[in-house]
Protein backbone atom coordinates (compact mmCIF):
# COMPACT_ATOMS: atom_id res chain seq x y z
CA UNK A 1 0.00 0.00 0.00
CA UNK A 2 1.13 3.45 -0.50
CA UNK A 3 -0.49 7.25 -0.01
CA UNK A 4 -0.13 10.23 -2.11
CA UNK A 5 -0.56 13.41 -0.63
CA UNK A 6 -0.90 16.64 -3.83
CA UNK A 7 -0.49 20.22 -2.88
CA UNK A 8 0.62 23.15 -4.70
CA UNK A 9 -3.08 23.93 -6.65
CA UNK A 10 -5.07 26.37 -7.12
CA UNK A 11 -6.11 29.34 -8.60
CA UNK A 12 -3.49 31.55 -11.52
CA UNK A 13 -4.07 33.66 -14.31
CA UNK A 14 -3.22 32.52 -17.78
CA UNK A 15 0.29 32.94 -18.25
CA UNK A 16 1.29 32.09 -14.89
CA UNK A 17 3.11 29.24 -12.94
CA UNK A 18 2.35 26.75 -10.47
CA UNK A 19 4.56 23.75 -9.38
CA UNK A 20 2.55 20.77 -7.88
CA UNK A 21 3.95 18.49 -5.05
CA UNK A 22 3.00 14.69 -4.83
CA UNK A 23 4.69 12.80 -1.17
CA UNK A 24 4.49 9.36 -0.99
CA UNK A 25 4.19 7.29 2.09
CA UNK A 26 7.24 5.03 0.90
CA UNK A 27 9.59 4.44 -1.56
CA UNK A 28 8.49 4.01 -5.31
CA UNK A 29 10.77 3.55 -7.76
CA UNK A 30 12.34 -0.29 -6.66
CA UNK A 31 11.52 -1.85 -9.94
CA UNK A 32 12.12 -0.79 -13.49
CA UNK A 33 8.33 -0.47 -13.98
CA UNK A 34 7.31 1.42 -11.37
CA UNK A 35 6.04 5.05 -12.19
CA UNK A 36 4.87 7.87 -10.97
CA UNK A 37 3.10 11.05 -12.17
CA UNK A 38 0.29 13.09 -12.76
CA UNK A 39 -2.72 13.13 -14.66
CA UNK A 40 -5.42 15.78 -14.80
CA UNK A 41 -9.36 15.70 -15.31
CA UNK A 42 -11.53 18.85 -16.99
CA UNK A 43 -15.11 18.91 -16.21
CA UNK A 44 -17.34 16.78 -18.31
CA UNK A 45 -14.07 14.57 -19.76
CA UNK A 46 -11.62 11.74 -18.63
CA UNK A 47 -8.73 11.66 -16.61
CA UNK A 48 -5.67 12.02 -19.24
CA UNK A 49 -1.98 11.42 -18.68
CA UNK A 50 -0.05 14.68 -17.87
CA UNK A 51 3.62 13.43 -17.16
CA UNK A 52 5.23 10.32 -15.51
CA UNK A 53 8.81 9.51 -14.73
CA UNK A 54 9.79 5.74 -14.30
CA UNK A 55 12.60 4.16 -11.87
CA UNK A 56 15.48 4.42 -14.60
CA UNK A 57 14.20 8.28 -15.03
CA UNK A 58 12.70 7.63 -18.77
CA UNK A 59 9.68 10.89 -18.90
CA UNK A 60 6.60 10.59 -20.72
CA UNK A 61 4.34 13.70 -21.39
CA UNK A 62 1.21 14.15 -23.36
CA UNK A 63 2.15 15.43 -26.36
CA UNK A 64 0.86 19.41 -26.04
CA UNK A 65 2.33 20.21 -22.78
CA UNK A 66 5.93 19.28 -23.24
CA UNK A 67 7.84 22.49 -23.22
CA UNK A 68 5.61 24.12 -20.80
CA UNK A 69 5.13 21.24 -18.40
CA UNK A 70 8.26 19.91 -16.43
CA UNK A 71 8.23 16.30 -14.16
CA UNK A 72 10.69 16.06 -11.84
CA UNK A 73 11.25 14.25 -8.61
CA UNK A 74 13.43 14.06 -5.03
CA UNK A 75 13.79 10.54 -4.46
CA UNK A 76 14.82 11.00 -0.78
CA UNK A 77 11.96 12.59 -0.13
CA UNK A 78 9.60 9.70 -2.28
CA UNK A 79 8.46 13.25 -4.05
CA UNK A 80 7.37 13.95 -7.75
CA UNK A 81 7.10 17.73 -8.82
CA UNK A 82 5.18 18.93 -11.80
CA UNK A 83 6.12 22.62 -12.84
CA UNK A 84 3.64 24.45 -15.05
CA UNK A 85 4.78 27.26 -17.03
CA UNK A 86 2.45 29.55 -19.23
CA UNK A 87 -0.85 28.40 -17.97
CA UNK A 88 -3.89 28.44 -19.91
CA UNK A 89 -7.60 28.45 -18.70
CA UNK A 90 -7.56 24.94 -20.89
CA UNK A 91 -5.33 23.69 -18.17
CA UNK A 92 -7.99 24.29 -15.56
CA UNK A 93 -8.23 20.74 -14.12
CA UNK A 94 -8.37 18.45 -10.99
CA UNK A 95 -4.51 16.86 -11.08
CA UNK A 96 -4.15 13.78 -9.42
CA UNK A 97 -0.88 12.23 -8.58
CA UNK A 98 -0.27 8.58 -9.76
CA UNK A 99 2.01 5.55 -9.00
CA UNK A 100 2.52 2.18 -10.21
CA UNK A 101 3.93 -0.36 -7.79
CA UNK A 102 4.12 -3.75 -7.43
CA UNK A 103 2.00 -4.13 -10.22
CA UNK A 104 -0.67 -2.00 -8.73
CA UNK A 105 -2.13 1.68 -9.59
CA UNK A 106 -2.68 3.96 -6.88
CA UNK A 107 -4.00 7.60 -6.84
CA UNK A 108 -3.77 10.67 -5.24
CA UNK A 109 -7.00 12.58 -3.86
CA UNK A 110 -6.56 15.32 -6.57
CA UNK A 111 -6.02 19.13 -6.85
CA UNK A 112 -7.68 21.53 -7.89
CA UNK A 113 -5.74 23.73 -10.40
CA UNK A 114 -7.77 27.03 -11.79
CA UNK A 115 -6.28 29.15 -14.53
CA UNK A 116 -8.39 32.19 -14.93
CA UNK A 117 -8.43 34.05 -18.28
Amino acid sequence: QVQLVESGGGLVQAGGSLRLSCAASRNIFLNRMDRMGWYRQAPGKQRVLVATITTDGSINYHGSLKGRFTISRDNAKNTVYLQMNSLKPEDTAVYYCYTYLFGNDYWGQGTQVTVSS
